[in-house]
């Protein structure tokens, strides 16, 4: 064969190749604009029927090419009908959650048209939605018991038209995401911005809704929430969160690098009320939900799991004495299991887990004009059924605390609470053990609060226990200690500096203060425990001043009498605003004499 015969043979296919591409390109663009208006329409009717008429979907225009088998629906906007939802609610038959949706290209790729048409099999290799507006409503419904037996699968409901449905991918790319609860008294709205969501292995056939492994026919659903900030309602903080992440198939939540940062200094943020309020500085490293009921998370808005992982972190809470509490405000409504009791979400969990927590709190004293604080570093520990579901606490009412940290970064302490979670008093145990401990280093708190300075003192033990509720807690304790000395301090409340009462410190060490328990030839002392909470004072605050009435006990100080709180608050408030009055009057003579 000659090479002109050969080159007209390649000529020849390459025409009829040529030809053959033209036939498929032009039947292609004659399918495609043939389909659009079919495909419009069983869009339309497939989300209006195969929602029971509950939602409507419109798009101004439809893209399709057979050729490759994707599909581009532009300004595409979802609707519940409100009045459909009304009518399937009355029925028992309406879901907890609507969905609008609006965005600007929803592209589907690798669509299988040909085995669509002839097998009766919708198989897609990835449906992408771009920077879509997403709302997401829940509404507290009812359901008939026997509704599920009545109701069509959502298998028989496509049955007629197709075998499966079968998606390799969803993907939901930066999306803005509101969470509307509109069952709460006041209406409920939680935005996030920059969502993403991947759905992986989505299968639709008549054994996928029975298979235990998916979750709603899905194998994996995912989402992430990357560099969230925001600035609190009140301007007192800012937030940052670096990442939130969930997965359906591995049943876990994890948000990591969570901070939320006071916006002003501790006397500064504290000087903007008129009356006492916490200052938070928090920061956790990581934060893990595992084994989380997504299914009833979804449905019914419970949160349950399995544990709940906390730590590294770091806790600081200040409060400033120099302002009035709040009136009418008893702090007892925020002991753990009582604020437990307010949340509108059933929660259950059965293990959190506490790991290498930084825990400080500081109070400015206005009597010292000065800061005490105490730390507990190193925290750790688990907190066993943390739950307000009525169904558990029918079953078990009880929250067990076991944890473990350094008081002052140094006295190992262990201390076990036991919450009586349906008690309407607030009732709880703790019993807890401090080893070796060197007192002084309790100083940077009783300098400033207890006007008292630790010397020396040696603690070998502290054993206690005691009982709790909302207004007051009784028990017994064990001390051993060697050397103690301490010096009384003055107030500074007329800024005259913080002094050292060399006498009275004298007489205390001399007369009341006993340097050791127990003292040669005697048997260890015990003490009682007796204390009753103001409305102002915390959980904490009842749990650490009723140990600290069976310290001055065995020390010898028990017969002191302590201030009365409330008074001598008044007192201190009285001498700020005589001192703001006198600084005032200044102010107002040093302007007169400088004009």
């Amino acid at each position: 064969m000659t090479a002109q015969h050969k080159n007209k043979i390649w000529i020849w296919v390459g025409s009829i190749f040529g030809i053959l591409v033209l036939i498929v390109a032009f039947g292609a663009m004659f399918l495609s604009a043939k389909w659009k208006p079919i495909l419009t329409e069983k869009i339309k009717a497939g989300v209006y029927n195969g929602s029971h008429h509950l939602y409507r979907i419109d798009f101004k225009s439809i893209n399709l090419n057979v050729i490759t088998g994707s599909l581009a629906l532009r300004d595409v906007v979802l609707t519940p009908d409100t009045a459909v939802f009304d009518s399937l609610n009355k029925k028992q038959l309406a879901p907890a959650h609507t969905f609008e949706l609006k965005l600007k290209k929803l592209q589907i790729s690798r669509v299988g048209i040909l085995t669509a048409y002839f097998k009766k099999r919708i198989d897609v290799k990835e449906i992408l939605l771009q920077k879509p507006s997403i709302n997401m409503i829940f509404n507290k419904v009812t359901r008939k018991p026997d509704s599920i037996k009545d109701e069509k699968s959502l298998y028989e409901q496509i049955s007629k038209n197709f075998k499966s449905v079968h998606v390799k991918s969803i993907k939901i790319v930066d999306a803005d995401f509101d969470y509307i609860n509109k069952t709460a008294a006041k209406k409920n709205k939680n935005s996030i911005k920059h969502l993403d969501i991947n759905i992986n292995d989505f299968l639709l056939d008549s054994l996928s809704g029975s298979d235990t492994t998916r979750f709603y026919y899905i194998k994996d659903a995912s989402f992430q929430i990357a560099g969230y900030k925001s600035v609190t309602k009140d301007k007192m903080y800012s937030m940052k969160v670096d990442t939130i992440k969930g997965s359906t198939s591995a049943k876990k939540i994890t948000v990591s690098g969570f901070k939320l940062t006071p916006l002003y200094d501790e006397l500064t943020f504290a000087r903007k009320y008129n009356i006492q309020k916490d200052r938070y500085n928090l920061s956790f490293d990581k934060i893990e939900f595992n084994g989380v009921d997504f299914i009833g998370l979804n449905t019914d808005e419970k949160l349950h799991a399995k544990s709940l992982k906390i730590g590294p972190a770091n806790v600081e809470v200040f409060m400033s004495r120099e302002s009035p509490p709040p009136p009418g405000f008893d702090k007892g409504q925020n002991y753990p299991h009582m604020a437990l009791k307010r949340l509108n979400m059933p929660i259950l969990i059965d293990t959190v887990k506490l790991k290498d927590i930084h825990l400080k709190y500081a109070e400015f004293n206005p009597a010292s004009k000065k800061t005490g604080s105490v730390d507990f570093k190193a925290l750790a520990g688990t907190i066993l059924n943390v739950t307000n579901d009525s169904l558990q606490l029918s079953k078990k009412n009880h929250a067990l605390a076991d944890l473990n940290t350094l008081l002052m970064g140094t006295g190992k302490l262990n201390v076990k609470i036991d919450f009586n979670l349906t008690d309407n008093n607030g009732a709880f145990t703790y019993s807890g053990r401090l080893g070796k401990f060197d007192m002084k280093n309790l100083n940077p708190l009783s300098k400033a609060l207890g006007l008292v300075e630790i010397e020396s003192g040696d603690i070998q033990h502290i054993d206690f226990k005691a009982n709790g509720n909302l207004r007051s807690a009784t028990g017994s304790m064990s001390m051993l200690y060697t050397n103690l000395k301490v010096k009384l301090l003055s107030d500074n409340i007329d800024g005259e500096g913080t002094k050292k009462k060399d006498f009275l410190s004298f007489l205390a060490n001399t007369i009341l203060v006993k340097d050791e328990n127990p003292q040669k030839g005697e048997a260890p002392r015990t003490a009682s425990m007796t204390n009753t909470r103001i409305n102002s004072a915390s959980f904490f605050n009842l749990m650490w001043k009723t140990v600290f009435v069976g310290i001055k006990d065995i020390v010898g100080v028990g017969v002191v009498p302590e201030k009365n709180p409330v008074k001598q608050q008044k007192v201190i408030a009285k001498k700020i605003r005589e001192q703001k009055r006198a600084d005032r009057k200044a102010a107002r003579k040093a302007r007169r004499e400088k004009n």
